[in-house]
């Protein structure tokens, strides 16, 4: 069940008022409900894999209480491994399973040793990346005693399959959000409002910015091979668009609807493409599966309290875990050295804690360099993305030399794409939007705050009225990270 589809807009209204009003103040039924709504929000894709998640559930709840139950440390960590080897297990058999399997089967070939194995057909279950790395937050802060286990199953299973968060994220700590589940929850008219208002600006994002541009870049994308050089970095820029207004999207409305139900989830994006390097940049993109690799796989392996080249090995193995977490495909593991490479200056230099405030905070316009800044940052980040998307290696690579070749300083030939004027536009006006609030919790959250109610309104409806008028209402346009 997508956000932009009719059945969630059926079927949050009817949770919400279950949820006010039938609930009502007890906890307890609160938290029943959102396991039973979230049951079948997730069940609406494929109701095999609601196994899957009891499942891991079930072993995450038992190995917090046994956490509970013994101080000696082999015990302890045979727990913790009990979980991370359940839920890796899962992810690795689901995502990563045929991949290292042909990948096993090429190298036997190129040895002059073929040997026949038959892959699976396998269904990625949706959402499998981001709970998965969800209860391992609650097994480790457990096992390192940051965090109480809880004796309440119920609770633990509405935090565990949170609908708002379950198939894309933000992927939540068990410390922010599992105590939410144990205090009494009022109705906020403010609060729910403000919800409104991000859900309002996560479907533009979503059916306004990115699926036109997903129609744009698959066009370019799916005919590489035809295309200009100026027309395939034209599609590179139509997916950075693409994949950052699916993506944040995602999250607006999730954030904004966790709100309605009086739950306050972490920020997952924070105007990235307005970073002045690529460290900053990370910062500000998925945040909540950054700060999980920073806390549980950077730290560990010594952070930046190392020599320098311990921290460089350290960047890489993150950037291609990120990598590899994000698909089974060689692509994702070069963007993930691509993004490597990157970080490397800003490590050397020690420049990569110098950004930590938001870009000419205060000011109008940034200065020049700020500018300069910036705009290499959105160019380098735009150009890891061409392999992210690729189908392949050899697409990537292909798309790549197509971009430096002579036809790059040709004019593209937009008005070939109908409405591709338009999207440009709208692009434009988003990012004065995203400028204009970069300091705020989201881009609209003080929108018309000092204007009349009949103005406010107004701005509203006429986001309403675009999103109806100007999104694109492809059934066919999933939201991206719902692969992963």
């Amino acid at each position: 069940m997508a956000f932009n589809s009719i059945d969630f807009a059926v079927f949050l209204p009817i949770v919400f008022i279950l949820y006010w009003f039938v609930a009502k103040r007890n906890l307890r039924a609160q938290n029943l409900l959102i396991v039973m709504a979230s049951c079948f929000f997730y069940g609406m894709w494929d109701w095999r894999f609601l196994a899957l998640i009891l499942f891991s559930t079930l072993v995450d709840f038992g190995v917090g209480l046994g956490l509970a139950q013994t101080e000696k440390i082999h015990r302890r960590k045979l727990l913790l491994w009990m979980s991370v080897g359940v839920n890796l297990g899962f992810l690795g058999f689901f995502k990563y399973y045929n991949f290292f399997l042909d990948n096993f089967l090429d190298t036997f070939s190129l040895l002059g040793s073929p040997i026949q194995a038959n892959s699976l057909n396998i269904i990625l279950p949706v959402g499998i990346s981001f709970y998965t790395f969800q209860t391992m937050s609650y097994t480790i802060d457990v096992y390192r005693k940051k965090l109480q286990p809880t004796r309440d199953f119920i609770a633990f299973s509405a935090f565990v399959s949170f609908f708002p968060q379950l198939v894309a994220g933000p992927i939540e700590r068990a410390s922010n959000l599992l105590p939410q589940f144990f205090k009494e929850r009022v109705f906020d008219q403010k609060k729910a409002v403000d919800g409104l208002k991000q859900i309002l600006w996560g479907l533009f994002k979503k059916m306004v910015i990115a699926d036109n541009c997903a129609q744009y870049a698959n066009t370019i994308f799916n005919n590489s091979e035809i295309a200009s050089g100026s027309m395939l970095a034209m599609g590179a820029f139509f997916f950075a668009f693409q994949i950052y207004g699916d993506f944040s999207g995602y999250s607006d409305i999730a954030i904004g609807t966790s709100r309605l139900f009086g739950f306050d989830l972490m920020k997952n994006f924070a105007t990235p493409y307005f970073s002045r390097n690529i460290a900053e940049f990370w910062r500000r993109w998925h945040i909540s599966l950054s700060t999980w690799f920073r806390d549980y796989v950077y730290i560990p392996l010594g952070g930046s309290q190392v020599e320098i080249w311990p921290k460089v090995r350290n960047i890489f193995i993150i950037f291609l875990v990120s990598g590899f977490w994000h698909g089974a495909n060689w692509t994702f593991i070069v963007w993930g050295a691509l993004n490597a490479v990157y970080f490397l200056p800003s490590l050397f230099l020690g420049s990569n804690r110098k950004h930590l405030e938001i870009v000419a905070q205060g000011r109008v316009l940034p200065s020049f360099r700020e500018f300069l800044s910036m705009l290499a940052t959105f160019s380098f980040t735009t150009f890891a993305w061409v392999f992210f998307r690729a189908e392949n290696i050899d697409h990537a690579f292909r798309f790549v030399g197509g971009i430096f070749s002579t036809s790059f300083f040709t004019v593209p030939n937009l008005y070939a794409m109908e409405g591709s004027v338009t999207l440009l536009v709208f692009i434009f006006l988003f990012l004065i939007l995203e400028w204009r609030g970069r300091e705020n919790e989201y881009a609209i959250s003080e929108l018309g705050a000092r204007s009349t109610r009949v103005l406010r309104w107004s701005m509203y409806v006429g986001f309403i009225l675009v999103i109806n008028i100007f999104g694109n209402n492809s059934a066919d346009i999933e939201f991206i990270y719902f692969q992963f």
